[in-house]
């Protein structure tokens, strides 16, 4: 037998066990999303991803385990372009529209992010890390709008980035509260409008 058969013998199991994973992530997303991560247990979402509670067992050690990792393929959602578009300021716009799709995400962020404020906590690290490198990332946007001469005198784009974090944050769970009155993209847009210059060339 070739080698290039025997290779894809060893991959096969490996292939299926991560198949198996990302399977089990998708379907604890849509539950957290839908349920709530306290009324979700692992028994719901084993018989909705259509694997024993072993299985789930095998990938992840606990609940909380499967919840990081729910959280990290929600950051990868959330690191995909919307719809083509390119410039910073409309590409978080697209984003705080896409994710009013999907409330209990929100929901369960907004919880989670207040409750992982204690070190003990099994997200800590992960909401910690989050914060600093979206701060991160933010100025490095804003900076690169101000050297295009978009941001306007006086914003400094640390101070731009950690406004926009507390905004996009804050602004959501208002939504949650008042969904009918509150409209997360409206006010990012008008935070954008504040901060920078509407035309290019300036």
């Amino acid at each position: 037998m070739d080698e290039s058969g025997s290779a894809a013998r060893k991959r096969g199991p490996y292939s299926k066990s991560a198949a198996r994973r990302r399977q089990i992530v998708l379907e604890a997303y849509r539950q957290f999303s839908v349920h709530g991560y306290r009324t979700s247990s692992l028994r719901d979402i084993a018989a909705a991803a259509g694997v024993s509670l072993s299985s789930i067992q095998h990938h992840f050690a606990d609940k909380e385990g499967l919840l990081l990792a729910v959280l990290d393929y929600r950051d990868e959602l959330g690191a995909d372009p919307v719809g083509g578009v390119e410039r910073f300021d409309e590409r978080v716009v697209a984003r705080a529209r896409e994710n009013l799709k999907t409330p209990g995400i929100i929901a369960l962020f907004t919880v989670l992010s207040a409750e992982a404020v204690a070190e003990d906590h099994p997200a800590h690290d992960y909401f910690a890390e989050r914060q600093e490198r979206l701060r991160g990332e933010f100025t490095g946007e804003f900076e690169q709008l101000s050297a295009a001469g978009r941001l306007r005198d006086g914003v400094h784009p640390a101070d731009a980035a950690r406004l926009l974090l507390s905004l996009w944050e804050g602004v959501q769970l208002q939504w949650l509260y008042a969904p009918d009155r509150v409209d997360p993209a409206s006010d990012l847009t008008a935070f954008f409008e504040t901060v920078l210059h509407a035309d290019l060339s300036v």
